[in-house]
């Protein structure tokens, strides 16, 4: 029986999985999920430094003849402290002596000899108290958390990890996915086709969108219309995260997918979705193996995949980051609709507004060739007009959130 939208999302975001990891040196951890929690060893300045080139001074001194007593370069371990109405040239990034109360940069002063130097008068009233001294601490302190686990890394989080002198870091193991299809009427694209057949473009799109998503991907073949054809490939693959299949999910006669997994002992989870398109999606689990039996129509499918398949990749990549975010703008123009069913519906976005697809077939194949994101509308929206407000999801790029947000269009 075909359940809703919420309760298929529910039932996607609670499985239960069992995550592995491995050790990755950092510079290939990109696009990599975290396994583990990393906590500052060491604060980020480690020492008080200089913001800028020029002269560490005793703050009441700004107005008086100052003597340069000593020069600190980028890496000195110089410990020598000021005296009053002296000072120190230093460099950008080096120790400042403890008790500097501010850097006056070396275009605000007047060279008086080579060991005198004064603050210029047109800038003695804009000199601040600790002013272009980076602190102890300003950055990452020790013990401040940096990556949680099930964060996603990328450069911005490897330079974190470089920063505390990490080098290698604990991930989780890439999902392995398994996708095969159903259908004697589909061919390959690699193979020879007959004038009553079509090729099969599911299977390559499935295997590159999960390798895109940072999955492991195999393909095991295309399965004749027979039950035992179907099983043997599933027994094949039951060492995966999940198989992912096409076609063979309805009630016509020849479709055989959903009584082999059955024979297989699946459990069902979820058997049908109240959405249009992909309404006979098929969701279930065999031993320790998640089985995703998407509707053969090619741009059902795939949108059925952007919907919910994502979301079951982010569980098993072991991310954080699980529910759809959602980007607000307005459609470009009126929109009817038959109400009834939640409808996802593709179209592209160009930064400023909506533009609907004007084709949107579920058989079709060229699509989302042309499309960047997703609006799904509530089952009692028949009518948008222009300038109305939609949610929209993409599809080229990752857009979640840790939180669960609403992300159906309305009225």
């Amino acid at each position: 029986m075909a359940i809703s939208v919420n309760e298929t999302l529910d039932i996607i975001s609670n499985i239960q999985t069992t995550l592995k990891y491995e050790i990755i040196a950092i510079e290939d951890a990109q696009n990599r999920v975290c396994a583990q929690d990393i906590i500052a060893t060491s604060s980020l300045p480690k020492f008080n430094n200089s913001a800028m080139d020029g002269y560490a001074i005793i703050y009441a001194d700004k107005g008086n003849e100052l003597e340069i007593i000593d020069t600190i370069f980028a890496g000195d371990n110089n410990h020598t402290q000021l005296e009053k109405n002296t000072c120190i040239k230093i460099m950008t990034g080096a120790r400042v002596p403890e008790n500097t109360t501010a850097i006056i940069p070396k275009e605000d002063i007047q060279i008086l000899n080579d060991k005198k130097i004064k603050i210029l008068e047109n800038e003695l009233e804009y000199v601040k108290k600790l002013q272009h001294i980076k602190f102890i601490g300003e950055d990452i302190k020790i013990g401040e958390k940096l990556i949680n686990i099930g964060d996603e890394l990328n450069f911005a989080k490897i330079t974190l990890l470089a920063s505390q002198g990490i080098s290698h870091i604990k991930v989780y193991k890439k999902p392995k996915i398994v996708v095969f299809s159903s259908g004697e009427e589909l061919k390959l694209h690699y193979e020879k086709i007959e004038d009553h057949q079509i090729y099969n473009s599911n299977t390559p799109t499935f295997i590159a969108r999960a390798k895109e998503l940072g999955c492991d991907v195999t393909f095991i073949g295309q399965a004749k219309d027979t039950i035992g054809s179907i099983k043997e490939l599933v027994l094949n693959s039951l060492d995966a995260d999940l198989i992912i299949t096409s076609g063979g999910v309805s009630v016509g006669d020849a479709d055989f997918t959903k009584e082999a997994f059955n024979e297989l002992n699946m459990k069902t989870l979820i058997d049908g979705i109240m959405v249009k398109p992909g309404k006979p999606t098929v969701f279930g689990k065999i031993n320790n193996t998640y089985i995703l039996n998407l509707p053969g129509n090619p741009l059902a499918s795939s949108l059925i995949f952007e919907l919910f398949g994502k979301i079951l990749i982010q569980k098993l990549l072991g991310s954080n980051e699980i529910n759809p975010s959602f980007i607000e703008t307005k459609i470009n123009k009126d929109f009817k609709i038959k109400k009834g069913r939640i409808t996802i519906i593709p179209g592209i976005f160009d930064g400023q507004t909506f533009s609907i697809s004007e084709k949107r077939s579920p058989g079709m194949v060229s699509i989302l060739a042309k499309c960047n994101s997703l609006i799904v509308l509530n089952e009692n929206v028949e009518y948008l007009s222009k300038d109305s407000t939609v949610k929209i999801l993409p599809i080229n790029w990752k857009f979640f959130s840790k939180e669960k947000k609403d992300f159906l269009t309305y009225e």
